[in-house]
């Protein structure tokens, strides 16, 4: 008879393995599982395998060596070899031991546990007395490893007889897996209880008790020197604080109004005649001459004219210079000259050529080059504008930046607010013409905003300081902390050598002298009304309240460390 050996795949379900084995000619089908799978450790799987088999008139046999495997085939009825040499056989079971005075069975005692039971099935692992066939071992030694199927003959089917067990009815074995969760759980449970019970009794109690006491305001007002950085000084009415400072640049465009004539300068040359006197002159650099129309001009060069001469009805030959170069004093075609043209010269004799003596300055060849335009300049009208809407612009932005400066805890004066320009300036300036292409100027202040601030620790202290002073009986009486309502106005910016100074305004409250650590110590254990009625008498207590931390706690914890007290006024009614 041929065999057939089937190598189990790893992904292989029942299903597949089914149709492997139907589709096997052979009547002896070898199954070969691999190491970890798991389709082969369900005792209902081997049991579907073994009735296929059997309605096929197929005998399988699992090759393995698996403990556990090995016990479920033999509760399926299919025997297995540990190799492919090895005889095939059914897997003993050991025989279940039944105590007849016990209905527990020791589940350790079963090799396959709750696999077997895993089967669903309700027939007995094994039938006493039963002759379970199983597969000679020569019909598996011709079984080549690599699976080609090698024709041989059935042998003859040996048997074994099962050990027989009780005909008793098999009593119910424990879960003990069941067990072991549900005593962890209990066991937990009571720990968790256990640490609740010591927090709930043991840390979490804690108080807090409330007395509104009779407390009288008083005033603290007066003018106190802003120290900055100077410790805070109530005999010295000295109060420390904060500047903050921010500087910015603030510009504004503007178009001009105003205007400027632009060009070139008309320029050319000179001689100078000196009919004026029979000695030579000398005429400076930066001499100015004036034509006959009103235009001066300016000498670049110095010049020296000789000597005219002639009798005493007048100069017969006039002394004449070296040529000198001239520039027109501004620009403007009004500047250009003709050639001869005669001009008077600046602190000599006028140019008048039929008077007996006579100074001029001549123009050989005329004065040339001279070009105007009129364009658009910053006018000084222009330039207050500019300043005047720059000054005038709102400065909450910077008044709002410069009070995020400051934290919390600082106490801001609003009207120290202080605004510093420095010097404004155009661009172009007052006068100039603006640059090629453009048609707006600019105005820039650089300007310097400060604030300053009292920090709240600081006040603190200047008030308690201050409330200090107004107590007569310092037995009797106390200062309430954290009532104080304080302020600061009427600042004046510091100058000439006297500091900043500003007006501090607040109100505290001086009562009976009731300490916290004191009430601690009277209350401890106490209930509620038991702390009523103990702070209650106290003079000048007017109500006390008491609040627990939860609901279960009743009366005030021994440890200080639980207990707060906070004190209330009623502004002294």
């Amino acid at each position: 008879m041929n065999k057939d050996v089937i190598y189990i795949d790893v992904e292989d379900d029942i299903t597949a393995i089914i149709g492997k084995i139907k589709a096997s000619k052979e009547k002896i089908v070898a199954l070969v599982p691999p190491r970890h799978s798991t389709v082969l450790q369900s005792a209902v799987n081997l049991r579907l395998l073994e009735r296929m088999a059997r309605g096929s008139s197929k005998q399988l046999v699992v090759v393995t060596n698996n403990q556990a495997l090995m016990a479920l085939t033999a509760a399926a009825k299919i025997p297995v070899a540990k190799n492919l040499q090895s005889k095939p056989e059914l897997a003993d079971i050991p025989a279940l031991a039944v105590d007849d005075d016990d209905d527990i069975i020791d589940g350790s005692q079963l090799p396959v546990g709750e696999h077997v039971a895993m089967s669903g099935t309700r027939e007995p692992l094994i039938k006493p007395k039963s002759i379970i066939p199983v597969v000679d071992s020569n019909e598996l030694a011709g079984i080549d490893i690599d699976g080609e199927p090698v024709n041989g003959a059935m042998a003859g089917v040996a048997t074994k007889t099962a050990p027989a067990s009780s005909k008793k009815p098999k009593s119910k074995i424990p879960n003990f897996n069941s067990f072991r969760k549900k005593l962890f759980i209990g066991v937990a449970a009571a720990l968790a209880l256990t640490g609740l019970l010591i927090w709930m009794y043991g840390f979490a109690p804690a108080a807090t008790i409330i007395v509104t006491a009779k407390a009288a305001p008083t005033n603290i007002t007066g003018a106190v020197t802003l120290g900055d950085s100077a410790a805070t000084d109530f005999t010295k009415g000295v109060v420390s604080s904060v500047t903050q400072t921010i500087k910015q640049d603030n510009s504004v465009s503007f178009t001009p109004t105003g205007t400027k004539l632009i060009g070139n300068k008309a320029a050319g040359q000179v001689a100078f005649q000196n009919c004026a006197d029979t000695s030579s002159i000398t005429i400076a650099a930066g001499t100015t001459i004036t034509s006959g129309d009103g235009h001066n001009y300016v000498t670049q060069e110095a010049a020296t004219v000789p000597g005219g001469s002639g009798s005493f009805t007048g100069c017969t030959t006039p002394g004449v210079s070296a040529p000198v170069d001239v520039t027109a004093a501004d620009v403007g075609a009004a500047y250009n000259q003709n050639a001869g043209t005669l001009f008077d010269v600046a602190g000599q004799p006028s140019c008048n050529p039929s008077a007996i003596a006579y100074f001029c300055a001549k123009s050989a060849n005329g004065v040339a080059g001279g070009t105007s335009q009129t364009v658009p300049a910053v006018s000084q009208s222009d330039f207050d504008q500019a300043k005047a809407q720059l000054q005038g612009a709102s400065q909450d932005a910077v008044k709002k930046a410069l009070q995020a400066k400051f934290t919390s805890d600082e106490i801001i004066i609003g009207d120290s607010f202080t605004v510093t320009p420095g010097t404004p300036t155009a661009s172009p300036a007052v006068g100039e013409a603006l640059p090629d292409g453009t048609t707006k100027a600019t105005m820039t202040i650089s300007t310097t905003y400060t604030m300053t601030a009292v920090p709240k620790s600081a006040a603190q202290a200047y008030m308690n300081a201050a409330l200090t002073a107004q107590i007569t009986d310092s037995k009797k009486q106390r200062i309430y902390p954290g009532n104080e309502t304080i302020s600061f106005s009427g600042y004046s910016a510091a100058s000439n050598g006297v500091a900043a100074s500003a007006n501090i305004n607040g109100v505290g409250y001086i009562g009976p002298n009731l300490q916290a650590s004191d009430i601690k110590t009277q209350v401890a254990g106490m209930k509620t009304g038991q702390v009523q009625a103990t702070i209650g008498a106290i003079s000048g207590v007017n109500d006390v309240q008491v609040k627990y931390s939860y609901f279960w706690v009743t009366q005030v914890p021994n440890d200080p460390k639980k207990v707060t007290v906070e004190f209330k006024i009623n502004n002294g009614k």
